[in-house]
Parts: C-alpha cells; sequence; structure tokens
C-alpha cells in the first residue's frame, strides 16, 4: 500500500530514510492497544452518525479480527509498514475493503498515539503495584520473623547503633509504599485522554470525546488540545518514579552484597539467586543484586534522554516524540524484572547469619550513646556525659578493651554516678529494647509496626 501522504510528494522516500523513519520495530509493543483505541473510536463515530450503524460494525468487526489473528500468531506487524496505525489500517482495509478508509475520521496519528501509549502505561503502572505490594510482602515476612535478631547499624558507613534487623527492613516497605504512591499519582495524568485533539486544533468532525474516553476507561479529557498532542511529562514522571525505585532497589542491592561478604558475613547467598566462578571453584557470586544495581544507571539514562528529547521542542506534535516509546518500554520492562527478580531473592535467596550478627554487635562502641544516656538518667547534662564516654572510648581504644571489660571501679574514675546496673544497660539486646520513641527500633515499636503493615498488605 501506498504511504497515506504519497500523493503529495513526486518521489518515495530514499530506502535507507524510509528505515531510519519507521516505528513498527518498537512500536508494535502498542498493537492490542491500537485497536482498543480504534474499536472505541468507530463506535463513537457510528453514535454520532459520522459513520452508518453498518459501517461502524463492519469496521469494528474487522479490527476484532485483526486482534485475533494477532494473537492467535497469524498476523505480525513489520515492514514495510511505517508505524503501528497505519499497519493495522492497511490490514483493515484489505479484509472489509473502502468502508475501512473511513475509521481515521476525525483523528490524526498524533492524538491516537498519544492514547495508544496511555493505554499501555496504565496497565504496566497496575501491573507494577502489584509485584511493588509482593515484593513489600516479602521483606515484611522477613521481619516478622527476625524483630529480635540484631544487626549493627551504620551511618557513614562507620558502626552506630545496634538495632533490630526487622526495623532496619521494615524501612525499604516505606521507600517502596512511597514508590507505590508516586505511581499513583502518576497513574492519575496518565489516565487523561488525548483522542479526539487530532493534529494539534481539534477537528471540525462531529465527535464525542467524552464518550471514547469512557470507553477506554479514561478519567477526563484533556482540556487544550494542543497540549494533549504535545504533552509527554507523563512519559517523564514514570521514568522518574521508575528511577526512585531502582535506587531502593540498588540500595538494598547494595547492602545485600556486603552481607554476603567474607568480611561483613551477616548473611549468605543460596543456590536459587547465585552463581559461580568459571576459574575460581570456591566463588558464590551475588549476580543478582549485582544486576539490579547495574540496571539503576539503565532507567537513569532513560530519564535524562526524555528530558532531554523534550526541552527544546515548540508545540505543538515533533517527530521528536517517537523517542518517546523505547524508554519507557524498557524502563517497565527493566523496572518490572528487577522487582521480580530481588522479591525471588528474599523469598529464596537470602538467608542470615545468626551467629555473626551476635557477635558483630557484642564487639565494638555501639552502644556509646546509650552509655551516655545512662548518665543523663542520673542527671547529668548530656553534654558533660558526652564528654565522659568519649574520654571512656579513648581509654578502652588504648588498652584494647571494650565498656564490658571494665571494672566498675574504672567506670567511677570517670564518674561517681556510674553504678553496677551500667552493664545491664550496655548489652546490645537491652540497648535496643529501650529505643521506644515512636518510629524506633525498640522491640515493642517494631512489633506495633509490623502488626501496622500486616493489616495494610494482608487486609
Amino acid at each position: 500500500m501506498a504511504k497515506v501522504w504519497s500523493k503529495r510528494f513526486d518521489n518515495t522516500l530514499n530506502p535507507f530514510i524510509e528505515k531510519f523513519n519507521a516505528s513498527i520495530g518498537f512500536d508494535r509493543k502498542l498493537f492490542l492497544e491500537d485497536l482498543d483505541c480504534s474499536i472505541a473510536h468507530a463506535k463513537m463515530l457510528g453514535k454520532t452518525n459520522v459513520l452508518s450503524s453498518s459501517e461502524t460494525l463492519e469496521i469494528i468487526n474487522g479490527l476484532k479480527l485483526i486482534k485475533v489473528e494477532y494473537l492467535e500468531g497469524k498476523f505480525f506487524p513489520s515492514p514495510p509498514s511505517e508505524d503501528i496505525h497505519y499497519c493495522i489500517e492497511e490490514k483493515l482495509i484489505s479484509l472489509i475493503g473502502e468502508t475501512g478508509k473511513k475509521l481515521h475520521t476525525g483523528r490524526s496519528r498524533n492524538d491516537q498515539v498519544g492514547t495508544d501509549i496511555r493505554l499501555w502505561l496504565r496497565k504496566e503502572i497496575d501491573n507494577l503495584e502489584i509485584l511493588i505490594t509482593d515484593l513489600q510482602k516479602s521483606f515484611l515476612n522477613l521481619a516478622q520473623s527476625n524483630i529480635y535478631t540484631l544487626i549493627p547499624g551504620y551511618t557513614h558507613m562507620q558502626r552506630a547503633q545496634p538495632l533490630s534487623l526487622a526495623h532496619h527492613l521494615l524501612a525499604y516497605l516505606e521507600m517502596f509504599q512511597r514508590d507505590r504512591e508516586r505511581l499513583k499519582e502518576v497513574r492519575s495524568r496518565v489516565n487523561i485522554s488525548p483522542l479526539g485533539s487530532a493534529a494539534l486544533a481539534g477537528t471540525k468532525i462531529k465527535i464525542d470525546r467524552k464518550f471514547t474516553a469512557a470507553e477506554l476507561g479514561f478519567e477526563k479529557i484533556y482540556k487544550n488540545s494542543i497540549d494533549a498532542v504535545s504533552d509527554r511529562d507523563f512519559c517523564i514522571e514514570f521514568v522518574s518514579a521508575s528511577a526512585l525505585v531502582m535506587s531502593h532497589l540498588s540500595k538494598i542491592s547494595e547492602e545485600i552484597i556486603l552481607w554476603v561478604t567474607d568480611e561483613f558475613s551477616f548473611a549468605k547467598l543460596t543456590d536459587k539467586c547465585a552463581t559461580g566462578s568459571s576459574l575460581m571453584p570456591q566463588k558464590k557470586n551475588p549476580d543478582v543484586p549485582e544486576l539490579i544495581r547495574g540496571k539503576t544507571g539503565r532507567v537513569y539514562g532513560h530519564l535524562q534522554a526524555l528530558l532531554t528529547m523534550v526541552k527544546g521542542v515548540p508545540l505543538a506534535y515533533n517527530k521528536d516524540f517517537q523517542e518517546d516509546k523505547e524508554p519507557i518500554f524498557d524502563t517497565a520492562e527493566t523496572l518490572s524484572s528487577c522487582v521480580k527478580a530481588m522479591t525471588i531473592l528474599i523469598n529464596e535467596g537470602l538467608e542470615f547469619n545468626f551467629e555473626n550478627l551476635s557477635n558483630s554487635v557484642e564487639n565494638d562502641f555501639s552502644n556509646a550513646t546509650d552509655l551516655a544516656d545512662y548518665l543523663v538518667s542520673k542527671e547529668v547534662p548530656f553534654r558533660t556525659a558526652y564528654q565522659v564516654v568519649g574520654e571512656i572510648v579513648k581509654y578502652c581504644l588504648e588498652r584494647k578493651i571494650l565498656f564490658k571489660n571494665l571494672k566498675i571501679d574504672e567506670f567511677k574514675k570517670f564518674h561517681p554516678e556510674f553504678d553496677e546496673d551500667v552493664f545491664v544497660d550496655l548489652e546490645p539486646f537491652n540497648v535496643v529494647k529501650s529505643r521506644t520513641s515512636l518510629g524506633g527500633t525498640g522491640f515493642t515499636q517494631v512489633e506495633m509496626e509490623v502488626k501496622t503493615w500486616q493489616k495494610k498488605l494482608f487486609p
């Protein structure tokens, strides 16, 4: 079939430029969405009497047949069709003849592709909502069984204070909850119909934009036809929100990579989520978290590409916008696969080394703040207590001992308010237990948070 615009030109496209210009190689992902969009448009043309009832039925049946052939693998969109829209239109005309040429009445590829992308992205966001919720459930299950497991907490990658492992894991539930909320907000701006805006100025054809919006499940329609066909904010918002999810996945990936090293040895990888070395037989490599960490940069790159794409284009539609699809397609695929992989890793791929975790919080000065708080409980001003403990730390380091190795007489040399009960306060379990402020790592607080999350995720 000749190009729809070919009568305007004297010569055909250079073959390389034709291939360079085409998007059929990647926008075929929108095939089903384009069919749904066209069926809704045809129904609307029938409702407004732009098409007769018989023409409407013929077009809709033709489009449904194309869908069946596609799903059965009997029809595959490919060159020489320029894009998915002309591919379907050409197929429809081949099936039903001249009536098929009436389908495009009152619309442009500009509003058509904008509608297709939104339909596709809406489904992807709904799928991500399920996947991220499943990941949260995995973290919650792991947290629930490790409320009383202790792990060193770090700031600046230096030992800071001991924590409940569950408290550490619940921090990721909070991050992923914010991710879900952001994606929900993005979805609300995805769920606006541009269909009927035509090329940029609307159309004189009698159409009903609210009808097609309702048919396709959109909450509302764009109020300005120029904005409708040129808006790609929602693509950028989606990739931006996805980049934040990836940053959180990368953060836990980095921690897992550290935890399973011999140096940390807080956990080990199961055979289900690790690979070996082709040269070194002893190796067990954390490929899953390393890949997730690496793929994060891929999504960041897509965000930069989209921001650059829109920064200098004038209103309204420009061919630059053809470059919006591959970044969001790959972002959705990358994010979905990484969330699935992390869920499997948390469920099946990680075993904590409880003995090493216990030893790690027994052999450092991460209870120093609690030593200061002990003096505060004796009505010693905090800044004074802080300086006293600093002197004790220095004293212990010079002698290569810990607080627990000191005698009570040694404590009293630094301050008279120290007594035998200080050793109870310094025990790591009691240190963690004492952090009872709202949102803290104290066991009562963590238990409450676990119950709250159970109600949220398992209503």
